[in-house]
């Protein structure tokens, strides 16, 4: 469900997408999670964990909660409801605060793993924001909007809490959802940003200004804090512009 109250604190979630070390491998990249962690610690921000989280396990959950972090386990889980219910007896005992699971992984298999974790919010992956219309007219014969509607209606029968999607989507959810979900937007960069290699549709990024004018909840911002000389400097100057855009 939509929440009621935000402070610009709650509505940002820094995605913490390292690669594995050179030297140190996993470990070498757990080791950067934790640093970014320790810089950040007492923002009250959300650190979206993805492919570092799947390689050394839910006690970095814990790890970050320990630095009084907030947690986004970004996994985008997809499979038959007794694997996703199985994931969710997993995951609640570490209480991440957010979960991402594809809407394609179906109805069922969405409501089994919302059922396991009723203190963790589970949020809908619609459309990845990398995708355009023609890749979602090869994967599922209609147009960007069209898709991330589809699938958003699967989510809402499933009864998870809210939605990833792209900003430019946020407006057009809302309006059909109402306060029956928080709507949750990756690929935003901040006015002051200057990302050199961006891997995202441009046509589906947007200021923090731009996403919560257009009914974002929260904002993820990855590259431009995490490759910042100074994160904690980055997360400062970004929470400023959302408390200007909420004002």
């Amino acid at each position: 469900m939509k929440p009621m109250s935000l402070s610009p604190a709650d509505r940002l979630i820094v995605a913490a997408d390292f690669k594995p070390d050179v030297e140190y491998g996993r470990l070498g990249a757990k080791g950067k999670v934790l640093a970014l962690a320790r810089s950040l610690e007492g923002t009250g921000v959300h650190l979206k964990l993805n492919s570092v989280l799947r390689a050394c396990g839910y006690d970095l959950i814990d790890d970050i909660h320990a630095l009084g972090l907030r947690v986004f386990a970004d996994l985008k889980l997809f499979d038959i409801s007794e694997t996703l219910a199985t994931d969710g007896m997993f995951l609640r005992q570490s209480k991440p605060e957010l979960l991402t699971a594809a809407c394609t992984t179906g109805i069922d298999a969405m409501r089994a793993l919302k059922a396991q974790l009723p203190d963790t919010e589970v949020l809908g992956v619609s459309v990845l924001t990398t995708f355009n219309d023609d890749d979602t007219k090869a994967m599922f014969t209609c147009s960007t909007n069209e898709a991330v509607m589809r699938l958003s209606r699967l989510a809402a029968q499933a009864g998870v809490d809210g939605l990833i999607s792209s900003a430019k989507e946020a407006a057009m959810l809302s309006a059909e959802f109402g306060l029956l979900f928080s709507c949750n937007t990756p690929a935003i960069r901040p006015t002051w940003a200057i990302v050199e290699s961006d891997d995202q549709n441009p046509d589906r990024v947007m200021t923090p200004a731009e996403a919560i004018a257009a009914g974002a909840d929260r904002i993820v911002v990855g590259r431009p804090i995490v490759q910042a000389a100074n994160p904690r400097d980055a997360v400062m100057r970004t929470l400023e512009e959302i408390a200007s855009a909420v004002a």
